[in-house]
């Protein structure tokens, strides 16, 4: 195979940060090339640069051998490179054909011609198997359809080399492997995929090669047979990781939360956000939530943390039901959160982890009295969480902003933790996070539950909730599809059941 680009020398500085040091990436034609990295480590940057959302400090790059300059994403689109981000760019009210029809040019004509598109588009989905139905509303389509738009879109503008940006983190196991195919399907086309990902089991099936950054710097590209999952996961991080769960047969203890019949009414759509939830969360257990996001858990988690109030049902903890409590009463019952968003919802970015570590308590007697607050004791309480929880900071005094997306999840952790919780409720708790967060975050976990908390982890990383479950949930559109343990299903079951398909009925039809 040939170079088909070749990334040289590209350094890129910020004001206060050098993102891209001197990186050198080279890619051959028709190969699925992957770049992994910890948070911050510049993989973003890299690729910002090279689909010119960026333009280098220094540095070049080539197409075919070529030197190209890119000014806008525009010109890298019209060189045949497109990028299909996590969050798609599509508009849910239009058709597919119409959103594939968005920032498309027809040269020469001042009116786009909507037949051509869509024969050249009908060409596009026959050829790769993509199943999408140009005249369908795109907020009627799957998650995995939706991406599947996404590509269409790049690839009918021209793209030769595509981006895709952590492209399963929204899939369940079945579109997963779909994408797989379509990726096959590409590269025997000659098109070529540069491939971003944390799931090292992914990294390993789809790739040819993978380039590791760390810091900003490349420490080496490797051909992706002869890494284990393992060593991907030493070279992203300088050290070796752990990513086993050594945790205690859970016992029959007391019931901590009992949700009966839980609903959530939509009026403006007329529809129930929550339809008839039950499940029951014990002393010394991990409940998992499974799920494509977007199916409740929002709204659910919002629900027991006082955030939204519950058409019906109840929420029982501990006797009381929280559907009649504040969430600053629920908190204070022996309740942690850890919510989905840390920059919207867990922390203030523009404030100091001391203020952040004193949030959820700043009113109770150790910390002050009335309006007054005792700063050396919280100056002293963040100290000690930031050495506990090895938290790298300059100082207690840091702005929240100004930590990696894995040292902002620790702060909460530490924060929510310390809290000492009989319950604590985690919502995607490694959303966005590298292997080595991943793993202390984990170990965290694992050990609250094995001292007797309860927790409910809301996570749409499968792989996650059957790791770290006693038991688990999957939630599809607001209803509950069935509670399985970990070791009585399988992840093609679990994959089905975040489809929309119930347990009993999976297994009635394979018994057939």
């Amino acid at each position: 195979m040939s170079k088909i680009l070749e990334m040289i020398h590209i350094t890129k500085c910020f004001p206060s940060v050098m993102a891209n040091d001197n990186v050198t990436l080279a890619v051959e034609e028709g190969e699925v090339h992957s770049l992994l990295g910890e948070n911050g480590a510049g993989k973003s940057t890299l690729m910002n640069v090279l689909c010119g959302l960026y333009r280098p400090t220094s540095g070049s790059i080539k197409l075919d051998g070529e030197e190209v300059k890119f000014s806008s994403a525009r010109d890298a689109m019209a060189k045949g490179i497109g990028m299909v981000h996590q969050h798609f760019m599509l508009i849910p009210t239009m058709t597919v054909l119409d959103n594939c029809l968005i920032g498309a040019k027809d040269a020469g004509k001042l009116v786009l011609d909507r037949k051509t598109t869509a024969e050249k588009l009908s060409e596009l989905i026959e050829k790769y198997d993509m199943k999408v139905d140009l005249n369908a509303k795109v907020g009627s389509l799957s998650v995995g359809q939706r991406q599947r738009v996404e590509i269409i879109k790049v690839l009918y503008r021209g793209a030769r080399i595509l981006i895709l940006d952590e492209p399963t983190a929204v899939l369940t196991p079945q579109e997963t492997l779909e994408l797989f195919e379509m990726i096959r399907s590409l590269t025997e086309n000659n098109f070529t995929v540069l491939f971003i990902s944390h799931k090292l089991n992914e990294v390993k099936e789809i790739s040819d090669k993978v380039t590791v950054l760390r810091q900003g710097c490349v420490t080496g590209t490797y051909k992706t047979d002869d890494c284990s999952v393992e060593d991907l996961a030493r070279l992203m991080v300088g050290r070796e990781i752990d990513l086993s769960v050594n945790r205690e047969e859970c016992e029959k203890c007391e019931v901590l939360l009992d949700v009966k019949n839980l609903v959530l009414e939509n009026a403006e759509e007329q529809k129930r956000q929550l339809d008839d939830i039950c499940f029951e969360v014990r002393e010394g257990e991990i409940l998992g939530v499974a799920g494509v996001d977007g199916n409740g858990q929002s709204e659910l988690v919002e629900c027991l943390t006082g955030m939204q109030v519950a058409s019906s049902g109840e929420i029982m903890y501990k006797g009381r039901d929280l559907r009649k409590m504040k969430t600053r009463e629920i908190m204070a019952s022996g309740i942690s959160h850890i919510p989905q968003d840390r920059q919207k919802t867990g922390l203030i970015m523009p404030m100091t982890l001391v203020e952040n570590f004193a949030l959820q308590d700043y009113y109770c007697k150790e910390f002050g009295k009335c309006v007054y607050l005792n700063w050396g004791a919280v100056e002293d309480h963040s100290k000690k969480l930031i050495k506990d929880f090895s938290i790298k900071t300059p100082s207690e005094f840091e702005l929240a902003q100004n930590l990696s997306g894995g040292n902002q999840q620790k702060v909460i952790i530490a924060r929510e933790i310390s809290r000492e919780p009989e319950l604590l409720i985690a919502m995607h708790p490694t959303r966005g996070l590298d292997v080595g967060a991943i793993e202390y975050i984990h170990q965290q976990l694992v050990e609250q539950r094995n001292q007797g908390v309860g927790i409910l982890l809301v996570s749409t990383e499968l792989e996650e909730v059957m790791k770290l479950s006693d038991r688990i949930v999957v939630m599809y559109e607001g209803k509950i599809m069935g509670m399985v343990k970990p070791s009585d299903v399988t992840i093609e079951e679990m994959g089905l059941m975040m489809g929309g398909q119930e347990l009993d009925s999976i297994r009635i039809k394979k018994a057939v």
